[in-house]
């Protein structure tokens, strides 16, 4: 077994530990023979993925999950996660002003702000003198890309910081499906890898996976990437996930409720299949199969 090690490089941009983590239906019935009672599902209109597949659960070493409408309900991140780091934004970038890390960061928000302000869009003023000026426009573009749910890396890595203060504080603690950790037991006794890819930073995933009410879940999860491997919608990220683990494409099975994440992750060689937890209000409408839990997803 092998210790906790944080990488750098660009193709592991996380924790990685070696011990112990749509829409046409003309192939349906294959996959519901795949995944007997993993709850699959006919969706509504709309898709933007292509025929699901057969999954082969024989060839499935790795299980990559998204985290936002797969293992964590939606309104945890909106509701709770969001509005911490946006609140504490400004005390936290105050009280950590001279950190060389926070500093990197604010730079590369600056660099953000005039890259959308060259893509036609409309951010708050920015101001880099006196330092207290560069301080409020850091916290004012900060809030608005909040608002805006952007997946800019140095925002994420903020919100990473800020979201830690509260669950190392006991302010948050992380939230998962019920069926999560038992499937993640499931999955390890079968001796598949469990990880995930977030656009959340992998700090933050960490802590997620850390406090839930279940307890602590980052023991089943082998790695961690974030948006430092690349855009959850290029199928070249999925691709450098799986030379960083040395595992082919096709023994992945990414799990995820954005349909373009899915079709990025199949057109990269990984079976993908699409996570619908509330149906009834999906925005995908896709009519495609689709899961709305882990129960019985690949069953002892």
């Amino acid at each position: 077994m092998r210790k906790p090690l944080h990488s750098r490089h660009p193709f592991v941009p996380g924790q990685v530990r070696l011990d112990p983590a749509l829409h046409q239906q003309r192939r349906g019935s294959e996959l519901r023979a795949r995944l007997p009672g993993s709850q699959v599902h006919s969706a509504a209109n709309g898709c933007e993925v292509a025929g699901v597949p057969p999954i082969d659960e024989s060839q499935i070493r790795i299980i990559l999950l998204d985290i936002e409408g797969t293992t964590t309900p939606i309104n945890f991140v909106y509701q709770t996660l969001f509005p911490y780091a946006s609140r504490k934004l400004k005390s936290f970038l105050q009280e950590h002003a001279q950190d060389p890390e926070i500093q990197s960061s604010i730079q590369e928000l600056r660099g953000q702000r005039e890259a959308d302000e060259r893509n036609g869009l409309e951010p708050p003023a920015w101001q880099d003198h006196p330092e207290e000026a560069r301080l409020r426009s850091s916290v004012a573009f900060g809030q608005w890309l909040i608002a805006r749910d952007s997946k800019c890396t140095p925002l994420k890595t903020l919100q990473g910081k800020i979201w830690q203060h509260g669950f190392t504080g006991g302010e948050l603690s992380g939230e998962v499906y019920p069926d999560v950790p038992i499937a993640f037991e499931r999955w390890r006794r079968q001796k598949r890898m469990i990880c995930i890819y977030s656009s959340g930073s992998v700090l933050a995933q960490q802590n997620l996976f850390r406090t839930t009410a279940s307890g602590d879940l980052t023991p089943y999860i082998t790695a961690f990437f974030d948006t430092r491997v690349g855009a959850k919608s290029e199928v070249e990220s999925y691709k450098k996930i799986a030379a960083s683990l040395s595992y082919e494409p096709k023994q992945f099975l990414f799990i995820s409720d954005a349909p373009k994440e899915v079709e990025a992750a199949r057109s990269a060689g990984m079976q993908a299949i699409l996570c619908e937890r509330d149906p009834e209000s999906s925005s995908s409408r896709c009519q495609s199969d689709a899961i709305h839990s882990f129960d019985g997803l690949i069953p002892d």
